[in-house]
């Protein structure tokens, strides 16, 4: 195998990665990340095709697998996915470069494998989660995953908290984003008191998740800080 043949294949496997990672991919992206022109693109669309690769072609669009086809044989829960999307954001404060695409490239093979249903969730984790330099590494909170969870499938907490007059309430909200600090915060909509407030998972007692659902605050996390802070 040539050198030519061998940075083909390489791509062809990198395409095939993009295509598990995102829904939907323009020839234009592909071409742009890999350095190449639409044409050659077009062509590696075709040879995927022809290798049995079962991809989708929406005219005006782009390209998406069919649901469903995964590569490895490498299954990740949802707990254990969004586990790894929160690490992605406190790796990206590394101030290694190399380290950050390393594990930027391996995250990108994790998605690869997830199913679209969970990949959603990971990637809207991945929007609603903010880290501040922190040099405690004192385990203050056992509610990360609970909340993670309630986030991205827009399930409403019950929720015992004791607020920094050290009084107790009992509240209902509606998990929004999660940020690290000198301890974790919780950014959620408060039926209590009717606006958005922040949580200290240090100081949630007890956690239910409901099956009650909240429509989703359509806002991204630099939003709501413009708007409320």
């Amino acid at each position: 195998m040539n050198e030519n043949e061998t940075t083909r294949l390489s791509r062809l496997t990198a395409i095939l990665i993009q295509l598990q990672t995102k829904r939907l991919l323009t020839a234009t992206t592909l071409a742009h990340k890999f350095s190449v022109s639409n044409r050659t693109i077009y062509r590696d669309i075709r040879a995927l095709e022809q290798s049995g690769v079962p991809i989708i072609t929406e005219d005006g669009k782009g390209y998406s697998l069919m649901e469903g086809y995964r590569l490895p044989p490498v299954m990740f829960t949802e707990a254990q996915a969004n586990a790894l999307i929160t690490a992605e954001q406190l790796v990206l404060q590394n101030k290694d470069t190399s380290f950050i695409k390393d594990y930027t490239e391996a995250i990108e093979k994790v998605k690869a494998v997830l199913k679209y249903n969970i990949l959603d969730k990971a990637n809207l984790l991945s929007e609603r989660v903010r880290f501040d330099q922190n040099n405690n590494r004192e385990r203050n909170s056992s509610h990360l995953s609970d909340l993670q969870f309630a986030l991205t499938n827009f399930r409403v907490v019950k929720i015992e908290y004791t607020n920094a007059k050290n009084e107790p309430t009992t509240r209902n909200i509606e998990p929004f984003a999660l940020l690290s600090t000198e301890n974790w915060l919780l950014v959620a909509y408060c039926r209590l008191r009717r606006k958005f407030r922040f949580f200290r998972l240090d100081r949630i007692n007890e956690l239910e998740i409901l099956t009650d659902k909240f429509e989703t605050h359509k806002m991204t996390l630099e939003e709501y800080f413009t708007t409320y802070h």
